[in-house]
């Protein structure tokens, strides 16, 4: 096995719409695992002659793994689906990168000879599990992390603007507007259909309907209504509900293969694995981890910025997407950052948005076969930023 190495390509990747998190949302009466059991089945649909019995592994990232979320879901997920039970899953957490870890782990068991097929996808139900529910930090977590801020993330994206007063508040809502209009654009262009399936659901008045939109974009939004909102987590600050990403519900998956599976199975792939990597930075900070972790990938791969051309960065907060396009030597209105709008207009499903990057990442090389590297890029709670790195094959 020592040296052995083999393509990973991206042969598909679906999403559910993304519902705003609590009672007002579309998901309030259905649970995590049945957010994902639709994106499995759609998977198998969309790519005959791929059958259940053909996936080595479901690897799903969950961030909060209790309730309806623990329990092995991305085990229970197969089952489910009515796969049977020979087809194995676990849930994996790495907080807000769980679901792009869970692909780069994916794409490390094939590379390695271990799988040849699997999905690696990431779910996230903020409504019914809410972010830091029922967990218990050592009593030495406050110490280890550098201050209380860093239990906090709205507080850490205060932290950024506080150490670094050249990303300003106006800069932070303009960013913010920004990506809410590329995104109202996008889904009035219909850029969003082909990748999110359509879910049956009971909203929280008994009304059913099938979704099939997400619910948080706001494409009425105004700057001067982005500049009328109040700080959220210090009297004093400049993160507000307009420039931080909205609490979401939602799912997403992708199915990764060996590129001799798919030639096997007659599937074009679309996009090949580089590199990923991971890196820590401090904690209190820990919205500037895609620049670290971006920098190693590209080391890895012998690249430099200048050989990407589409970025998917999370927006967790507008400051830190602020920071890190700086540091990686882009402006903040580049054209080939976040060219449909981000998670500041769609919402962040914590685990679920990493593998809505790669589904966005996906269509923009199809529709632009001239693009030929991509990254995918997540800040991480607790201090740590991940990125993979693909060619595009379309």
């Amino acid at each position: 096995m020592a040296g052995f190495s083999r393509d990973v390509v991206v042969i598909d990747s679906l999403r559910t719409p993304f519902g705003r998190a609590g009672e007002k949302g579309i998901f309030w009466n259905i649970r995590a695992e049945d957010l994902c059991v639709p994106l499995l089945k759609k998977l198998i649909e969309n790519n005959p002659p791929l059958e259940p019995s053909l996936i080595d592994d479901s690897i799903w990232g969950v961030t909060n793994q209790v309730k309806e979320q623990g329990g092995t879901l991305g085990r229970m997920v197969t089952l489910l689906a009515d796969w049977g039970w020979n087809i194995p899953g676990c849930s994996i957490d790495r907080r807000c990168a769980s679901g792009l870890t869970a692909i780069g782990f994916g794409a490390s068991f094939i590379m390695s000879g271990m799988a040849d097929c699997l999905i690696a996808g990431g779910v996230e139900h903020m409504g019914h599990v809410p972010m830091g529910y029922m967990r218990d930090n050592h009593p030495r977590a406050i110490e280890v992390l550098g201050d209380e801020t860093a239990l906090t993330m709205g507080l850490t994206a205060e932290n950024i603007h506080d150490r670094f007063p050249e990303f300003t508040r106006e800069m932070a809502d303009y960013y913010a507007y920004f990506s809410q209009m590329k995104a109202a654009e996008a889904i009035n262009q219909g850029k969003m259909d082909n990748m999110i399936v359509p879910l049956d659901v009971e909203l929280a008045d008994g009304t059913k309907t099938t979704v099939r939109k997400d619910q948080t974009p706001r494409p009425d939004t105004t700057l001067e209504k982005l500049q009328s909102l109040k700080p959220v987590f210090r009297p004093d600050g400049r993160v507000t509900a307009g420039n931080a990403c909205p609490l979401t519900d939602g799912a997403a998956a992708v199915l990764l293969m060996s590129r001799k599976k798919a030639e096997e199975l007659g599937l074009k792939p679309k996009m090949r694995f580089v590199t990923a990597s991971v890196a820590g930075v401090d904690p209190r900070i820990m919205g500037t981890g895609p620049v670290p972790a971006t920098r190693k990938a590209l080391q890895q791969a012998n690249l430099t910025m200048q050989d990407i051309d589409v970025i998917e960065i999370n927006e967790a907060f507008a400051v830190q997407v602020l920071y890190c396009l700086d540091r990686l030597g882009l402006k903040m209105d580049d054209p080939k950052v976040n060219i449909w709008g981000g998670a500041l207009a769609y919402g962040h499903p914590l685990a679920a948005s990493g593998p809505r990057l790669v589904a966005f990442l996906q269509r923009i090389f199809e529709e632009n076969p001239d693009k030929r590297y991509g990254i995918t890029t997540m800040c991480v709670g607790s201090g740590q930023g991940y990125t993979i790195i693909w060619e595009n094959l379309c």
